[in-house]
């Protein structure tokens, strides 16, 4: 199924924000925006909703403790219990410093290993560059409309306001 784009490039951070919204109000499908930085608000322009990131962070964390915790016990109480002046085997004050270390490993770690596979971020992808200066100093939004084109006059005069440096329509399948 072929996909329509229509492509608009800004020059200002306030004219990216302002198209954005103008295009979530107005009902259109937005695609992605690039910017050469994270701009304030653009999340909230964008209509998306808060990561779930640091559930996943929190979960595997837990998951670490209660892991390296369970482990602990086993080896000190059950698979190889030595008496150490008298200390018991089940001591889970001597157990928190390894417990916190894992827990921050496998949070970080698994965070960092969810979040790449969660982006696309892999290496054999072929990276999008909607416009060269994006990475520099411009701001894109695209727009997404399947199936049908878009009604570009419609479009460019809900985005004049917001000074467009370039506007384009292209097919992606």
């Amino acid at each position: 199924m072929t996909r329509h784009l229509h492509v608009s490039v800004y020059a200002r951070e306030e004219d990216i924000l302002g198209a954005t919204t103008a295009a979530r109000e107005k009902g259109l499908t937005i695609a992605d925006v690039y910017a050469p930085y994270a701009v304030h608000g653009l999340d909230r322009a964008m209509g998306l909703k808060p990561s779930r990131l640091p559930w996943v962070c929190f979960v595997l964390g837990l998951f670490g403790a209660a892991l390296i915790l369970a482990f602990q016990y086993w080896a000190s109480a059950v698979d190889w219990p030595i008496n150490v002046g008298g200390k018991p085997w089940n001591s889970i004050p001597a157990f928190i410093p390894a417990t916190f270390e894992v827990m921050v490993l496998l949070g970080g770690l698994g965070t960092v290993i969810v979040f790449i596979l969660i982006a696309g971020l892999r290496p054999w992808r072929e990276a999008a560059v909607v416009d060269p200066r994006v990475t520099d100093d411009h701001f894109a939004l695209v727009l997404v409309g399947d199936g049908a084109p878009f009604d570009r006059r419609a479009i460019e005069a809900m985005l004049s306001p917001f000074h467009p440096v370039k506007t384009e329509e292209r097919v992606a399948s």
